[in-house]
C-alpha cells in the first residue's frame, strides 16, 4: 500500500506539469498561429523562405517553412488554400503568371518616370502586379536591390558598357539565346522571338540579324567560350552560372527590354502584423544581387544549409 505522503508527492508532480503545460501553450497562444512560409522547387526560393521565416521569427512570431511546394503554381494554390502564409517570388515573374499579357516592365513608377518619355510612362512592374493579385493576396516592398533579370553578355571585353551602346552594332552580331530553365527552375523558358528579340529591337532598335538558340544557360556559355557566338542572352542573371560568369563581359540593361525581376513577398492578408510587415521591408532594403547569387550558388552547388546560410546573413544585417 502507497503511504498518504507518496500520493501527495505524486499528485503534486502531476498538477506541476499541467501548469508547465497550459503554461506553455498559452505562451504560443500569446505568440499568434504559427506563419508557415513556402518555397517552390529552386534553391533560390528555399533561400528566401528561409530568411524571410527567420526575420519573422525574430519578431517574435511562430514560423515554419514548408519546401518543395513543386512550380508557381503550386504554391500560388497552396496560398489560395491557406496552407501557406508567405512565399517569396520574382516580381517579373509572378506577373506574367496573374496577367501573362501585362506590358509592363520596369520595377516601379520612380524608374519609369525615368526610362520612358513623359508623355508616354512605362508602366511598373510594381503596379501592374499589384493590380493583379487575386482577392485576399497581398505584397510588400519589393527589393529594389535585387536585379535578376536576364543577363545580355559579350564573350570578350567591350568597351560598350550598355544595350544603349551597343544597339548600333547589334547586326554584326552572332547572339546565342539561351532556354529552358537552368538557372532559375521556376522561370518559364524564354521564347527567342517574343521575349528577346522582339524587346532589344523594340526598346534599343537592337536588331539582331544573325542568332542561334540552345537549350540551356551552360550549352550557351561553352558557344561562347568556343567562339560560336559573339554574344548571348542568358534566362537569368548570369552570375548564377555555376563558377559565375568572370569570362563574360555583362552589358547593361538600363530601359528594361527585359522586365524587372524584383524579389518580393507574396501573402495572405491580414496574417501579418505591422511589425512582421515591417520586418519583410527591412529585409528588402538589405537584398542585393551579389548577396543572393552567392548564397544560392552555395544552396545549389554546395549542398549548403539555406537555414544556416540565411540565420547567418540576417545576423549580418543586424536583422
Amino acid at each position: 500500500m502507497k503511504s498518504a505522503a507518496s500520493v501527495r508527492t505524486r499528485t503534486s508532480m502531476l498538477i506541476a506539469a499541467m501548469v508547465a503545460t497550459l503554461a506553455v501553450s498559452c505562451a504560443d497562444e500569446d505568440r499568434g498561429p504559427a506563419i508557415t512560409v513556402g518555397a517552390g522547387n529552386s534553391a533560390q526560393s528555399e533561400l528566401i523562405a528561409e530568411i524571410y521565416a527567420g526575420a519573422l521569427a525574430r519578431t517574435g512570431a511562430r514560423t515554419a517553412v514548408r519546401t518543395g511546394l513543386g512550380q508557381r503554381g503550386d504554391y500560388l494554390a497552396a496560398l489560395d488554400a491557406d496552407t501557406v502564409t508567405l512565399v517569396g517570388d520574382d516580381s517579373g515573374d509572378l506577373l506574367t503568371a496573374l496577367d501573362s499579357g501585362s506590358p509592363a516592365r520596369v520595377p516601379d513608377k520612380g524608374v519609369a518616370d525615368k526610362v520612358s518619355p513623359p508623355a508616354r510612362p512605362a508602366p511598373s512592374v510594381a503596379q501592374a502586379l499589384n493590380g493583379a493579385l487575386p482577392e485576399g493576396l497581398a505584397v510588400s516592398d519589393l527589393a529594389d536591390g535585387t536585379d535578376l533579370r536576364p543577363s545580355f553578355a559579350l564573350a570578350h571585353p567591350d568597351p560598350a558598357a550598355s544595350l544603349t551602346e551597343l544597339a548600333p552594332r547589334c547586326g554584326e552580331l552572332s547572339v546565342g539565346i539561351a532556354t529552358g530553365s537552368e538557372l532559375d527552375p521556376l522561370r518559364r523558358g524564354p521564347d527567342p522571338q517574343r521575349d528577346v528579340l522582339e524587346p532589344l529591337r523594340t526598346v534599343y532598335h537592337c536588331d539582331i540579324a544573325h542568332h542561334s538558340v540552345y537549350g540551356s544557360d551552360t550549352e550557351l556559355r561553352n558557344a561562347l567560350r568556343h567562339g560560336k557566338v559573339q554574344a548571348g542572352v542568358f534566362t537569368a542573371p548570369a552570375t548564377l552560372l555555376p563558377g559565375g560568369a568572370q569570362e563574360l563581359t555583362l552589358v547593361a540593361d538600363p530601359s528594361y527590354a527585359f522586365r524587372a525581376q524584383n524579389i518580393v513577398p507574396l501573402f495572405r492578408k491580414g496574417a501579418l502584423t505591422e511589425r512582421q510587415l515591417e520586418k519583410l521591408n527591412y529585409v528588402a532594403g538589405e537584398l542585393t544581387t551579389a548577396e543572393l547569387v552567392d548564397l544560392v550558388r552555395r544552396v545549389r552547388d554546395e549542398h549548403a544549409s539555406a537555414a544556416e546560410l540565411a540565420r547567418a546573413w540576417l545576423d549580418a544585417h543586424s536583422l
